[in-house]
This record gives C-alpha cells, sequence and structure tokens, in this order.
C-alpha cells in the first residue's frame, strides 16, 4: 500500500485546503509520514537494504525541515498535526 492517488486525494482532504491541494506544508509532512511509515515495515522485514534507509532518512530529514518550518510560522496548526499524525518531537 504505497502512495496512490487516493491515497493523495484523502492527505490532501484532511490537511489541506482542498483535495487537490498537495502541495501545502501540512499535507506534505502527511505525505513523508506516510511514507516513513511504509519504508519502516519494509526495513523489519529486509534490514540489509541500504538504499531503503538512506531513503528513509532523507524522508525523515525533509519531514524534520518541514516540521521546522510549520512550527515557526503556525504552532497552533503544528501541535495539531503533530497529535493527529502521532509524532513524537
Amino acid at each position: 500500500m504505497y502512495l496512490t492517488s487516493e491515497i493523495k486525494k484523502g492527505f490532501a482532504k484532511t490537511h489541506g485546503k482542498s483535495d487537490k491541494d498537495t502541495g501545502s506544508a501540512e499535507v506534505q509532512i502527511a505525505l513523508f509520514t506516510h511514507r516513513i511509515n511504509h519504508l519502516t515495515g519494509h526495513l523489519q522485514r529486509l534490514k540489509k537494504d541500504v538504499a531503503t534507509q538512506r531513503a528513509l532518512l532523507t524522508l525523515v530529514s525533509k519531514r524534520k525541515h518541514l516540521l521546522d518550518y510549520m512550527k515557526r510560522t503556525n504552532l497552533e496548526k503544528y501541535r495539531a498535526l503533530l497529535k493527529t499524525l502521532e509524532i513524537r518531537k
């Protein structure tokens, strides 16, 4: 269950301004979180997959930068997003 257009639309509806808003920081963070969870499950099965480990670290870093941006610009949305996506920070 990787990122399909239906999953992207669902995240855009719940976290974005419209169902086609995939560029806002909230939606991007939700999409990154979904991909991170998927890759984490993959790495639990295949521990020696170094390319996936590197991709996972890249995604975590990108999500961290977006979360820092959200924290600077809109603290209330940042806290709500952490709670709904169950991200530890």
